[in-house]
C-alpha cells in the first residue's frame, strides 16, 4: 500500500453519532461547527477545537519526489507568511553564540528589515495586518475571523479604499466587517475600545467597505449576545437558556426589530434572573451590556408585554 493512500482512511477521532454531533454533552442544546471548533449555542461550551489534520506533511510535484514544507501559507501577513525570520542569540540547536556571530547576525537583520518591503503599499498592508492582529488578539476572536479581517483589508487596498482615510481605522472596520459577517457578537463599541483611533472614523470606514464591497454582513440578533453577557455575568445555564428563550420569542414577533440587540439580550438576562430567584442588578447588567439603565429597564418593559 502507498504512503498517500493510508492517509484516505478514517480515525476513530472522526466516528461521531447523530446525537453527539448535534447535542450539546452539557446542556443538551443545539451544535453548531465551523472550520475551527466546536460550540455549544446554549452554554457556550467549546466540544472540540483544532481538530487533528491526518493529510501528510508534504507535498510532491511527482511520483518520485516529496518535500517536506514549512509552515502553511497565512493571510494575516502582507507576504503571506513567506519572509524568512532570523533569530537572536542562539543557533538552531540552543547553543549560544559568540559575539562575532551575533554581530552579523545583527547586520543581517538589519539589511532584512530593510528590503522587507518592496513598495510603500507593502508597508501600508504590513502595518494594516498588524492592527488587525492585534484588535483580533485584545477581543480574543479565532482564526479564522481574523484571518478574514485580514483578507477584507487585503480587499480594500486593492479597491483604492486607503486613500485619505486612516489605516488603524480601516483596520478596525475590517475587523468589525469580519464579525458581522460571521455572526459575532461584537459591538462598534468592543471594537473602537481596542482600537487607537475615534469610533467616528471606524464608523465611516465600516460603511465604505459595506457599500463599496458589499459585504454579506447579517443583523445580529439579541440571541447572540446572551451567551456572551451571560459569561461575563456569571450566571447559571438555567438562566442563560431562559433569557435564549426570551430573546428568541421575542425576535419572532418582531419586538427587536431596530433596537440595539445587546440592550435587549441584557433585559432578557435580567428577566430570567428575576424568574430564577437571582436578583440581578439593572447597573451590573447594563455595565456588561454598554448600554444604559433605561434602555434595560425599557425593554424589561416590552418583555413583560409581551409575556413570553
Amino acid at each position: 500500500m502507498a504512503t498517500r493512500d493510508i492517509y484516505e482512511t478514517g480515525f476513530d477521532e472522526d466516528v461521531r453519532t447523530e446525537s453527539s454531533a448535534n447535542q450539546c454533552p452539557e446542556c443538551d442544546g443545539r451544535v453548531t461547527t465551523n472550520t475551527v471548533e466546536t460550540v455549544c449555542e446554549e452554554c457556550g461550551l467549546v466540544i472540540d477545537e483544532q481538530r487533528i489534520d491526518h493529510g501528510p506533511e508534504w507535498r510532491g510535484f511527482d511520483e518520485d519526489e516529496r518535500e517536506r514544507t514549512g509552515a502553511p501559507l497565512t493571510a494575516a501577513r502582507h507576504d503571506r507568511g513567506l519572509s524568512t525570520e532570523i533569530g537572536r542569540g542562539t543557533d538552531a540547536n540552543g547553543n549560544e553564540l559568540s559575539g562575532q556571530k551575533r554581530r552579523r547576525l545583527a547586520r543581517m537583520r538589519r539589511e532584512q528589515t530593510r528590503g522587507r518591503f518592496q513598495s510603500k503599499a507593502e508597508r501600508n498592508l504590513a502595518h494594516g495586518f498588524s492592527e488587525v492582529r492585534r484588535i483580533s488578539s485584545a477581543l480574543e476572536l479565532s482564526e479564522t475571523t481574523r484571518d478574514q479581517a485580514c483578507q477584507l483589508f487585503r480587499s480594500a487596498q486593492n479597491e483604492d479604499l486607503l486613500q485619505g482615510r486612516s489605516i488603524e481605522a480601516m483596520a478596525a472596520a475590517s475587523v468589525y466587517g469580519a464579525c458581522r459577517c460571521n455572526g459575532r457578537p461584537r459591538t462598534l463599541d468592543d471594537i473602537t475600545e481596542s482600537a487607537r483611533v475615534e469610533q467616528s472614523r471606524v464608523t465611516n470606514a465600516y460603511t465604505t467597505l459595506n457599500t463599496e464591497l458589499g459585504l454579506p454582513a447579517q443583523p445580529v440578533t439579541p440571541s447572540a449576545f446572551v451567551p456572551r453577557l451571560a459569561s461575563e455575568l456569571d450566571v447559571s445555564d438555567q438562566i442563560r437558556q431562559r433569557a435564549r428563550q426570551l430573546a428568541e420569542a421575542s425576535e419572532s414577533t418582531g419586538a427587536t426589530t431596530g433596537v440595539r440587540p445587546s440592550g435587549f439580550a441584557a433585559a432578557c438576562l435580567y428577566k430570567a434572573g428575576r424568574e430564577d430567584g437571582r436578583w440581578l442588578t439593572q447597573s451590573d447588567i447594563a455595565d456588561v451590556a454598554n448600554v444604559s439603565v433605561v434602555t434595560v429597564r425599557t425593554h424589561r418593559d416590552t418583555l413583560d408585554e409581551l409575556a413570553v
